[in-house]
């Protein structure tokens, strides 16, 4: 874990990853506020590629927590079958159809305690579906933002909670709203787990990363 970096040398390193992608997206492909909850939901251990496989030809027939439930689980297990837990993630995605239709009127909630009652439903995927969908600025840890929020001491923390609040302490406001998704797609192509690129890197200079490969 590296010390925190100074509040200049976060500015400068987000300013960089602003003017490369000044608009960052999320990998999951979705169509509305339920697709993305379901997509970020069956993304838990699988890769978004992945989920985007499988999902493609289920958001043509259960787009809305209606279709979803009138689908059935056994169906949509056919879908998501490729998905690591799909068994356990099917079942989930049923029961939160339902409770979105009788306790929210089929609309997905914006609340993150409300999205955290959910089943299957997590810190982390509340984050998601509040930041990309609702605009929220939100942070959600995976297992790349929490490699490089420690990696180059942008926000180091213990665990996921932890590099969460420290993004939220120690990023610029103006750079919040796509915060983690910029250190996601740095983390995911160039701060990578075992041989980072860091002769590729765009904040390499500011980085105190000790173990850089040339």
């Amino acid at each position: 874990m590296s010390r925190q970096l100074p509040y200049r040398t976060i500015r400068e390193i987000f300013t960089r990853f602003h003017a490369q992608e000044p608009e960052p997206k999320g990998e999951l492909e979705h169509r509305n506020a339920f697709t993305l909850l379901v997509a970020v939901a069956l993304s838990a251990q699988a890769t978004d590629a992945g989920v985007n496989r499988a999902t493609r030809a289920l958001f043509d027939v259960a787009d809305t927590p209606e279709k979803m439930l009138a689908l059935g689980e056994e169906a949509l297990i056919g879908h998501i079958k490729t998905i690591g837990l799909f068994r356990n993630k099917a079942k989930n995605v049923i029961r939160l159809s339902q409770i979105l239709i009788e306790q929210y009127g089929g609309e997905v909630p914006s609340s993150r305690a409300a999205l955290q009652s959910l089943p299957g439903v997590g810190r982390k995927t509340a984050n998601v579906v509040l930041n990309m969908w609702f605009r929220q600025p939100t942070q959600a840890v995976d297992t790349h933002v929490f490699r490089v929020a420690n990696r180059t001491g942008i926000a180091p923390g213990k665990d996921e909670l932890a590099v969460e609040r420290a993004v939220e302490d120690q990023v610029p406001a103006e750079f919040q709203l796509h915060a983690h998704h910029w250190m996601i797609l740095h983390g995911r192509y160039i701060c990578v787990a075992r041989k980072p690129r860091c002769p590729d890197c765009l904040i390499r200079d500011l980085c105190p990363f000790e173990e850089k490969t040339e």
